[in-house]
């Protein structure tokens, strides 16, 4: 059996080399993060992908690979269905007031009241109290270091490094009956998970409002569009209508002429009308890059433009290396649900399950031109094949070695 003095000795050592650690991790972490994400960055530049991890850690060994470990456990699931991260926050102030109140109280060690060093009860239980100090600090070094090093991701991760530290910290104490107790890790794991769902809400509200900016300003752009357009069209038709004035009274070819064009301009007027009273309609598209993801991908969304191809041509700028393909663009005036009829169709290929505003599918252009036919009945045009002209033209000066690789 392990002697005071050893447990002693082991809980020290313990202690210093988290509280270490910690104070290490605080200096260091801000460095780690940005090098992190520089390497992933290059790493996605370069279409590079991780080694496959095999087989299964050894017991008590703790997956700390964030990369693996947010392949492993698929979308988020919130711990706590609180509304938005002010509630997170809120919450998980009120679990570290108990926190401080458990320990405050002298609550968050148990350990025997009957255990006597040579032989006394009063020096056994001094020492459990010096012990059980020495035991919470090295508990809550590694339980700070688990909130710190947490992501949105990584949650099982955090939690199985603090079960673990509370196991290896019983171990220790075991000759005096000595752990933490139960109802205090589990406030620590708690503050974990709120933590975690904190950092994931937030993430998701700072999308929510990346994606609002980014709506509001193409609702801005088709306002603009439509505003420039139906002040050019009034200068045409105030042009014509002045013509046909100064033609009073003729009923040859050229007043003719001039009349057919007002009428082509007055339904132009009541088009661009209805489009700016009308902000379910617009143009569903279905585009495809496959010098950028492949074969076998498609994206399909919406735009209001009144020339569709300004959104394609953003969507192929420098964000990709090619342009995309178009191999449909649909007017409608619901665009908005044949948009969603034409996601729910293919709801089960998404490329993106986390972020369902990502509107890229794993789909051959001839499946989706099928579902679109049947929700709007025949096609006039729909080009099934993508020409890819800069992919192709730009594979045959690229090096061996990539050409050697499987296509996408």
């Amino acid at each position: 059996m392990t002697g005071p003095d050893d447990t002693i000795r082991a809980l020290r050592t313990t202690l210093v080399a988290k509280e270490r650690e910690l104070n290490d991790l605080l200096d260091r972490l801000k460095v780690v993060e940005q090098e992190r994400d520089e390497a992933l960055s290059r790493a996605a530049r370069q279409g590079s992908s991780s080694a496959s991890i095999s087989g299964s850690a050894p017991t008590g060994v703790v997956e700390t690979d964030d990369r693996i470990v947010l392949q492993e456990v698929g979308i988020y699931t919130y711990q706590h269905p609180l509304e938005n991260a002010e509630q997170f926050r809120e919450r998980l102030a009120v679990v570290r007031d108990e926190i401080k109140a458990v320990i405050v109280g002298g609550d968050a060690i148990v350990a025997s009241d009957m255990f006597s060093f040579n032989n006394s009860l009063a020096k056994g239980r001094k020492m459990t109290a010096d012990l059980s100090k020495l035991m919470l600090r090295a508990y809550n070094a590694e339980a700070d270091i688990c909130v710190r090093t947490i992501r949105a991701g990584n949650l099982a991760t955090a939690v199985s490094r603090l079960e673990k530290a509370a196991a290896t910290i019983a171990k220790l104490g075991d000759m005096m009956q000595m752990h933490v107790a139960d109802s205090y890790h589990r406030l620590r794991v708690e503050e974990l998970e709120l933590t975690a769902d904190y950092m994931m809400k937030v993430q998701e509200e700072k999308l929510a409002q990346r994606e609002e900016r980014e709506r509001l300003r193409e609702e801005r752009k088709v306002e603009q569009e439509l505003a420039a357009q139906r002040e050019k069209l009034d200068k045409e038709r105030a042009h014509y209508q002045n013509v046909l004035e100064s033609l009073a009274g003729r009923t040859d070819d050229e007043a003719q002429r001039i009349r057919d064009k007002l009428g082509e301009l007055d339904q132009a007027i009541a088009q661009n009308d209805y489009r700016r009273a009308n902000i379910r309609a617009g143009y569903v598209y279905v585009i495809s890059n496959r010098g950028a993801f492949g074969p076998g991908v498609v994206k399909i969304g919406m735009t209001r433009r009144l020339e569709p191809m300004d959104r394609v041509r953003e969507l192929g700028s420098a964000s990709v290396p090619f342009p995309f393909d178009v191999h449909a663009l649909y007017f409608s005036d619901d665009a908005v649900a044949l948009e969603g009829a034409l996601h729910a169709a293919f709801t089960a290929r998404r490329l993106n399950h986390a972020n369902l505003r990502r509107e890229f599918f794993f789909a051959e252009p001839s499946q989706v031109r099928k579902v679109l036919a049947q929700k709007v009945g025949n096609l006039l045009e729909y080009t099934e094949e993508p020409e890819a002209t800069q992919y192709f033209q730009s594979r045959g000066n690229w090096p061996t070695s990539v050409l050697s690789r499987p296509e996408k």
